[in-house]
């Protein structure tokens, strides 16, 4: 139980013993208590002026008199208008400290039945992974684990864009002026390798443009008629109708890409339980426009294509079968939802996909209601914004954008750099230095782009991104070394929690508040689907131990008893940075 939900619960059986008024503790607004008053908790009294008949001031001294004399966790109280601040009691802290001393995984939730999909990822395989697609693999692996540490059973998915005409265009570069090389014989990741001729194309083809405009043709008709393109769009006809030499070259460049996407998932640490692939699920839906003009949910336009109807819920009219019979975008995507359910009846099913898609996935999901799906509801959109580097760009082999192996490698050497200018981990054996570096690295990427939330949109600063002093990934990663450092200097000294006589100071007291929230900020975090409540709750407990460890002797204690408890609560510490550090998808090294 949660000191809040414990204060709630006292608060409506006091409100019943003084009022005869039966409440439940949910409807107990309750806040932290402002820094300029003493207290732990604050009761807002307000709402029971109607069952007291007295002022908001009366009220609260009346529940705070009652409070203290039949709670002993309540050791004292203070009004300030209709306020009622609540100290609760060393005792109570203290028990809280041994439930977590006890716990082998305090915070985390008991499991509760229901099943939560979260899709991430989505590349398309006619290029590699840039830095947009690092906050997505990141956000969505983060919001995975803090779901499954909230009790839910989670499926990781992600649906890879691995047909059309993207992808034809890179396969007929290659055919064009790929003289026979592959990634081996390029020295290139498959992903790196496939974008190169992406690249390429595009490059042709705007020369072909270009050409065909100054024999006189506009631009809209120099698109039509460039030769590169009808190239691309026949094979990608060919590839739909399943000519064999088309579908098996597509197969090998498709390979070539996953091998490199596997390379940067791997560094990145992101995995997934589920893979779709749109080569499989893009004639997925027509059965569902069928059902939705039965239903008298879409309807037939004179030309034979199908509709929705959506001004009516501040949208407008949507497409979703062309008249010559074929689907459309968000007709796969109704397809792929029906399919994702039907192989899992999740409860929850989540897509973390860039802020762009805004009004796909409001449109999405409206439809899917509509239907009638029963699992409508459990949808929902993890909208993210774009991220910025302050240079505009850091490394990028296109020219256009960041490439996310380009960047972790920059990590990782801004890690080097930094550690070694300190003159930390100089007596590590090298093999240890390049696992710190990799570690300090990207968790400094990884907590910088977590630490934000989703929905914002985001400036990445390498260097701000690396400080061991800053709201950084390092800094917590260095307090958590810190703490190792002082376990292994107590040496045979045991942490213990003897509590008889013990009282709390006040670094001890905001250190045992800031680790009992633990499993409420999992809670919020999941309901919230927001890494950065988890990554925010770390950096303030490591600014709280890093001052208790400043202001308070560990191993020099006056006494034994309270030796023995500052190391108990410097494992516990210790634990919890480690764990919710794992939430956000970084590693914790023992030595920095």
């Amino acid at each position: 139980m949660t000191i809040t939900e414990f204060v709630a619960g006292i608060t409506a059986e006091t409100i019943a013993k003084l009022y005869q008024e039966t409440i439940p503790a949910s409807s107990v607004t309750l806040n932290e208590t402002r820094k300029e008053f003493e207290g732990d908790l604050t009761v807002v009294t307000f709402p029971f002026t109607r069952f007291s008949k007295k002022s908001p001031e009366e009220t609260a001294r009346e529940l705070g008199n009652y409070l203290q004399e039949n709670y002993e966790e309540v050791a004292r109280f203070n009004v300030v208008k209709g306020f009622l601040n609540l100290v609760i009691s060393d005792r109570y802290w203290l028990e809280r400290v041994k439930e977590m001393a006890l716990s082998e995984n305090y915070g985390a939730h008991s499991r509760n039945g229901q099943k939560v999909m979260v899709e991430y990822s989505s590349p398309n395989t006619n290029k590699p992974l840039h830095l947009g697609h690092v906050r997505n693999n990141l956000l969505g692996y983060s919001v995975s684990r803090i779901l499954d540490a909230a009790g839910y059973d989670v499926i990781k998915s992600n649906l890879i864009n691995d047909r059309g005409i993207h992808i034809c265009k890179s396969m007929l570069a290659w055919l064009r002026f790929g003289d026979g090389e592959s990634p081996a014989t390029a020295g290139m990741k498959g992903d790196h390798f496939v974008g190169k001729f992406y690249v390429l194309f595009e490059k042709k083809f705007k020369e072909q443009v270009k050409g065909l405009m100054e024999v006189g043709m506009t631009e809209e008709e120099a698109k039509y008629a460039s030769p590169l393109m009808r190239e691309a769009q026949e094979m990608l006809r060919q590839w739909e109708e399943g000519e064999k030499e088309v579908v098996d070259f597509w197969k090998i460049m498709n390979g070539w890409v996953y091998e490199g996407f596997d390379v940067t998932y791997k560094k990145l640490g992101v995995d997934f339980d589920k893979i779709y692939y749109e080569s499989d699920t893009y004639l997925l839906g027509k059965d569902i426009v069928n059902e939705g003009l039965e239903k008298g949910v879409f309807f037939r336009k004179p030309d034979g294509s199908v509709w929705i109807d959506l001004s009516g819920d501040g949208l407008d009219e949507k497409l979703l079968l062309r008249a010559d019979g074929t689907s459309v975008y968000i007709t796969q995507d109704l397809g792929t939802a029906q399919l994702k359910y039907d192989d899992y009846g999740m409860e929850k099913s989540i897509y973390v996909v860039g802020n762009e898609q805004d009004y796909h996935f409001k449109v999405l999901f409206l439809i899917l209601e509509k239907l009638g799906k029963p699992w409508a509801g459990g949808l929902h959109h993890l909208s993210y914004g774009m991220v910025d580097l302050p240079s505009g760009k850091m490394k990028s082999r296109e020219g256009t954008v960041v490439d996310a192996d380009d960047l972790m490698v920059e990590m990782i050497d801004k890690a080097r750099q930094n550690t070694l200018e300190l003159g930390k981990a100089n007596e590590l054996p090298e093999a240890e230095k390049e696992e710190l570096f990799r570690k300090v690295g990207m968790g400094a990427l990884k907590y910088f782009l977590l630490r934000v939330d989703p929905k914002k949109r985001l400036l990445f600063d390498p260097n701000e991104s690396i400080d061991m002093q800053g709201h950084t990934g390092p800094f917590i990663q260095y307090t958590y070394a810190r703490i190792r450092s002082v376990l292994e200097k107590a040496g045979k000294r045991e942490a213990a929690f003897n509590l008889e006589g013990l009282s709390l100071n006040a670094d001890e007291k905001n250190l045992v508040i800031l680790l009992n929230k633990f499993g409420e900020i999992i809670a919020e975090a999941a309901a919230e689907y927001n890494p950065a409540i988890v990554a925010n709750y770390l950096y303030d407990l490591g600014k709280t131990f890093n001052k208790f460890y400043h202001d308070n002797s560990i191993l020099k204690a006056e006494d034994p008893q309270l030796q023995q408890f500052r190391l108990g609560l410097s494992v516990i510490t210790a634990g919890i940075i480690s764990r919710g550090m794992a939430l956000l998808g970084i590693d914790v090294p023992d030595q920095m």
